[in-house]
């Protein structure tokens, strides 16, 4: 999850809430490709979740990666929580999964090298004390009360907020892992087409990296569980987000949907200071109760803007949200996927052609389907396995169309990291399924042997 924003002064003017979003846009040459992607920690010998502290533990790989790989330290009061290099970021989920929040990147293979460098490093000092890492949507066997919540003020404050506004939240915050990336927009006309696509397609992405089909030691019925876990959460700042496509969307649009959405926090001096449920309106006027008198700053909006969670997120840039977190393939694949529909104009406009005859109650069934069914979902004429091949061939075109070479030259686009995502399309399985057929088969239901097959 997100780190503080910074840099920001004082709002004085409504206008400077969707004039923030606006400075994101950028002239295509400037354009870059941001992966995040988490994953989840446990002991090698017992198979249980990795404590804040101790020998083996989150912060034991923390301060291995600062001490070999120079990484600087990210503090909060006296707790280390992150580490920061060279633009890259990494940061602890709430119930201790480790992510690697990459740098702004102009290709897909120099964001494929940096998270290969990544999981080596990870793996390096994790091997030495008995720990292992693991890509997977949703926690396979650990309970809530297994997983240990993370030492920041935030966690903290959302921990005993997410009860009371659904019923799947805290699971989300201790048992989810995601593989999403950052894209950029040249214009707010490119951003509204982005978005469009973005939230109409990410069913799609859901499908097609569909990975968690167990929870608390067995199958739980869907091959996202993950994504379930994300439409029963908090219906106030999740979902599809119907209004992005009604005309007249914009920057305004979309910070007036931000204004609505009840606060978390406001941070000041080091600390998280609890707003849960207030309005972000009232601190424009400065009638927010956290903070009497006291009104909010770019800063607070930037940090607002990260407590909203639907299905693609727009702030000075777009996040694609909806994957389960998975192999190193996948991690690779998503951003291919996402830059092949969206960088390329012909390809964006031909995804575009694609959706924009569906309905808020098709975009609503295709995320509900690929949430339990994967690439076999069906809604009305719409075929998952279908869209897929199609969507696939535009993002094969688009990568085509950047021709951006990699290996020094050898390998003269980006095409091949879509490979693992026609797999799938050919055999019309999806790692969920592989995951359920393992399970029932050479497993026999033993559930402990996928840490052993599937860590990286």
């Amino acid at each position: 999850m997100s780190i503080p924003q910074s840099g920001g002064g004082p709002i004085e003017r409504h206008e400077q809430l969707a004039e923030y979003m606006a400075a994101g846009c950028k002239p295509k040459a400037d354009w870059r490709i941001g992966t995040e992607h988490e994953k989840f920690g446990y002991c090698k010998d017992t198979h249980k979740p990795l404590p804040y502290e101790g020998e083996r533990s989150i912060l034991a790989v923390l301060t291995g990666l600062r001490d070999r790989y120079n990484w600087s330290e990210v503090r909060e009061g006296d707790k280390l929580i992150g580490l920061e290099r060279n633009g890259a970021n990494v940061s602890l989920e709430p119930g201790g999964a480790l992510e690697l929040s990459g740098a702004p990147l102009e290709t897909i293979h120099q964001t494929c090298d940096e998270v290969n460098e990544h999981l080596a490093e990870v793996k390096s000092i994790s091997d030495e004390i008995g720990v292992g890492f693991i890509g997977l949507g949703a926690a396979p066997e650990w309970s809530h009360d297994e997983m240990p919540l993370m030492p920041k003020g935030r966690y903290k404050l959302m921990d005993s907020y997410m009860g009371t506004v659904g019923t799947a939240g805290t699971a989300m915050m201790r048992r989810t892992t995601t593989v999403q990336v950052n894209l950029d927009f040249g214009s707010e006309a490119d951003m509204v087409q982005k978005l469009r696509v973005a939230l109409a397609l990410q069913p799609l992405a859901t499908a097609l990296f569909a990975n968690s089909p167990f929870f608390e030691g067995k199958p739980n019925g869907m091959k996202s569980y993950r994504s379930w876990i994300w439409r029963n959460l908090d219906d106030a700042r999740t979902g599809m987000l119907p209004f992005v496509f009604d005309e007249g969307f914009g920057f305004e649009a979309y910070a007036e949907y931000a204004l609505d959405v009840p606060m978390y926090f406001v941070y000041r001096d080091g600390k998280y200071i609890d707003a849960l449920g207030q309005s972000f309106r009232d601190f424009l006027k400065g009638e927010l109760p956290a903070l009497p008198g006291e009104k909010p700053t770019l800063s607070d909006w930037a940090d607002h803007l990260t407590t909203l969670f639907p299905e693609a997120r727009a702030k000075k840039f777009i996040e694609m949200r909806g994957a389960d977190g998975g192999p190193w393939r996948r991690l690779c694949a998503l951003p291919a996927f996402w830059v092949g529909l969206t960088y390329d104009q012909t390809a964006l406009d031909a995804a575009w052609d694609l959706v924009k005859g569906w309905d808020a109650e098709t975009r609503e069934a295709l995320r509900v389907g690929a949430s339990e069914q994967g690439l076999q979902a069906k809604v009305g004429s719409i075929s998952m396995h279908d869209l897929a091949r199609e969507v696939l061939d535009i993002c094969d075109a688009g990568l085509k169309a950047r021709a951006m070479p990699g290996a020094g030259g050898l390998v003269p686009d980006e095409t091949h990291f879509l490979n693992a995502l026609k797999e799938s399309v050919e055999s019309g399985q999806v790692l969920a399924d592989e995951l359920l057929e393992h399970y029932s088969g050479d497993w026999g239901g033993d559930l402990s042997k996928i840490y052993a097959a599937y860590s990286y």
